[in-house]
């Protein structure tokens, strides 16, 4: 295994080695380096011999010295130094599937790579991990990993996830405990399939490894409209969800436990329940599975309103318009209305997803279609606010493929991506904008 070197940073140890762009990278001390996780733990020492090929094919050995944990330097061809791994598994409930056709390409991809799940916090089924893969795991001290789980009873998550070697985790789990080795698990409850006494026999399992089962999220299946020819689910109702939340919530009770094992804030929703208060979150480790970030954002959001500064009253505020989905609206409304006093006033549309479905309430998933089509002659604000959870990372485009240009040209108004998930970081933006129309 090689890898292309396609730059080398200045001043760096690789830089003064002599190490040169179009060179490839065959070993780090004897090692081969099969992608970043081996490069990363292999470049840690101060002492690297590396073998290096040329384009001639020549080879060369390079001794150097640096500080321990010091980057090397070396830029590869891409951020991983080998493809992204793909997912073999055909889950019942995969979301992607689901996925209504003529969407963006990458939107159908479905990858299963333990090493997104150390670098980036994806979750992660180990079930197309070889079983020399995971040896590297365990060799490369790779934590924390996040781990999908779904139920610990070999035949049923063999059923959820259509893939015989599916029943074969949990003989992993207690290697990666008995390596020393941490994890946190999701659980994405279905109906009638690994809820009840699964779910308690998976929440039990999941306990007795501990301290290296670090926590575990139980969240609702999302479906679509579009699951013509899949697996036939049943949704989510209100009563399901408040059952699996008092499962979760008894399992506590009787262990007790004031963490480790949390619903997700869409469950409460779904529930018709209020969300656990902000200390009951613990570090909020499950923030990415939607654990606790309605209440972390309102926290932030509360202790930065003291920084809301700007011209506007009460009596004649800003008026600006923001949309959601439909079950954190009223949470969302009740909030900004908190900004009365600082001379703001944000109005919450709640947007019904017509694109997937009725029954997809989260904000992440609206798209520019629905709130054109259901907000047009109805804003009366000076501007738009657009969760930034509704658009692609770092860009403008939501899942429909149109953008927040389009969003403004057709309704009329500037618009604003801001955060969803820091309550501070929405103040500051928010102060910005409001400047923007300052008397």
């Amino acid at each position: 295994m090689h890898q292309l070197i396609t730059g080398v940073k200045k001043a760096s140890p690789a830089a003064r080695a002599g190490i040169r762009p179009g060179e490839r990278l065959e070993s780090i001390n004897g090692s081969p380096v099969f992608d970043v996780i081996d490069y990363e733990q292999l470049t840690a020492e101060s002492r690297l011999e590396l073998v290096l090929t040329a384009e001639d094919g020549s080879q060369r050995r390079v001794k150097l010295r640096k500080d321990e944990y010091e980057p090397l330097g070396l830029d590869f061809e891409s951020s991983l130094m080998s493809p992204v791994k793909t997912c073999a598994n055909r889950c019942i409930f995969c979301f992607i599937d689901q996925m209504p056709h003529g969407s963006r390409k990458t939107l159908y991809f479905k990858d299963d790579d333990w090493r997104l799940s150390l670098i980036m916090g994806n979750y992660v089924t180990l079930t197309n991990v070889s079983e020399r893969e995971f040896s590297r795991i365990i060799a490369r001290r790779a934590a924390p990993l996040y781990i999908t789980v779904h139920a610990t009873d070999p035949e049923v998550r063999v059923r959820m996830l259509r893939n015989k070697n599916a029943g074969e985790l949990y003989e992993r789990l207690l290697r990666l405990r008995e390596a020393g080795l941490s994890f946190h698990c999701q659980i994405v409850c279905c109906p009638g399939i690994n809820d009840g006494e699964v779910l308690k026999k998976t929440l039990s399992d999941l306990y007795e490894l501990r301290p290296q089962c670090l926590s575990v999220a139980v969240v609702p299946l999302g479906l679509t409209k579009h699951r013509e020819g899949l697996y036939p689910l049943e949704p989510m109702t209100r009563e399901h969800a408040r059952d699996t939340v008092a499962l979760i919530e008894a399992f506590k009770r009787e262990r007790g436990l004031d963490g480790f094992a949390y619903a997700s804030d869409e469950m409460y929703l779904t529930a018709e329940l209020p969300l656990p208060p902000y200390e009951s979150y613990g570090e909020f480790e499950q923030i990415e599975n939607g654990v606790g970030l309605y209440r972390l954002f309102e926290s932030d959001f509360l202790l930065a309103l003291d920084e809301l500064e700007g011209v506007w009253t009460e009596e004649t505020p800003l008026e600006l318009d923001s949309v959601s989905g439909v079950s954190i609206a009223p949470l969302m409304q009740a909030l900004f209305d908190k900004l009365l006093p600082y001379g703001i006033r944000i109005s919450v549309h709640a947007v019904e997803n017509d694109f997937f479905g009725h029954s997809v309430t989260v904000t992440g998933l609206v798209t520019a279609g629905d709130i054109l089509a259901q907000c047009r002659g109805k804003l009366r604000g000076r501007a738009l606010l657009l969760p930034h959870t509704m658009l692609r990372e770092n860009d403008t485009v939501f899942l429909d493929g149109l953008s927040t240009l389009d969003v403004s040209r057709e309704l009329g108004v500037p618009v604003y991506r801001v955060s969803a998930s820091f309550g501070a970081d929405f103040i500051y933006e928010l102060t910005g904008i409001a400047g923007r129309f300052a008397k």
